[in-house]
């Protein structure tokens, strides 16, 4: 049997420069471009899946996994349409909610690369989450299918490392679900919100209690100040600033401190700590 998929997937990976995704190079490295692991982190799958994936053992990924590959690869469009044409799959259309990070915004992203930075769909889906957010917030790598969803983590699994209160939990969730309300009218065609929403409905009485109440709060998060507790450093005070790319309507939010403060300082060691052991 055929496996150009697999081997397309092998050929991009030996591609990509380590240090152009943040990966650790050291002297005993033998890998000319990302390991296995390195590629299966940055798509949010597991190895097991890539190692069949390139062997051709698995052989019908999911379009969500393809462009997660697609993304993690930094395929060119030309790439990109290949890779979804070797996994028989169609390019997402006009009427789905976008995930593609593009070049020009991976080149702000890059540049950003120093700060605690993630990137949601407008389903709020994780696209995306850099080192040192993981390092700040807790690790996103094993997250898996709904798991990576801003909304079911704070409706259905309320861990989180922010501090807040009651109020202002309720105000945040209302403001995701209004949000996402907004994307489900935008995107009509796409199923997979109907099916998030109907998943999430299932999941939380709270969230179903929103969803019928019709509401569209303004913005989706109405805390740009947040407090952090960080498990090693303690608590962190930052300011959370979401840059929304209109074409292509993803949300970027990025974590900062005042340089000089205290907390500038705190959120530095968070995050050589937090990557030390990412990479370790």
């Amino acid at each position: 049997m055929s496996n150009e998929l697999g081997q397309a997937v092998r050929r991009w990976r030996d591609r990509v420069a380590p240090e152009a995704v943040g990966a650790r190079v050291g002297t005993r490295r033998r890998a000319k471009g990302l390991r296995r692991e390195e590629l299966a982190d940055l798509a949010g799958i597991s190895m097991d899946y890539l190692t069949r994936l390139e062997q051709g053992r698995a052989t019908a990924p999911s379009a969500q996994v393809t462009e997660a590959l697609a993304r993690a690869l930094r395929l060119s469009d030309r790439e990109r349409e290949l890779l979804f044409r070797l996994a028989n799959l169609a390019l997402p259309g006009a009427g789905a909610v976008p995930a593609r990070i593009p070049p020009s915004v991976q080149r702000l992203l890059d540049r950003l690369d120093g700060n605690p930075v993630a990137v949601y769909d407008a389903m709020w889906n994780l696209v995306r989450a850099n080192p040192p957010y993981d390092a700040l917030l807790g690790t996103t790598t094993s997250w898996r299918g709904i798991e990576r969803n801003a909304i079911w983590r704070h409706v259905v699994d309320a861990g989180s490392r922010v501090v807040q209160t009651a109020e202002e939990h309720a105000d945040l969730v209302a403001g995701l679900v209004g949000d996402l309300r907004m994307t489900a009218a935008r995107y009509p065609a796409d199923p997979r919100v109907r099916r998030l929403v109907d998943e999430l409905a299932t999941r939380s009485p709270r969230f179903a209690d929103l969803w019928e109440a019709a509401g569209v709060p303004g913005r989706a998060d109405p805390s740009r100040h947040k407090v952090v507790d960080h498990p090693t450093v303690g608590r962190i005070a930052v300011d959370c600033d979401t840059l929304v790319v209109a074409g292509d309507d993803l949300r970027i939010m990025v974590y900062s401190a005042e340089p000089g403060s205290e907390d500038a300082d705190r959120l530095a060691l968070a995050v050589v700590l937090g990557t030390q052991t990412l990479v370790g």
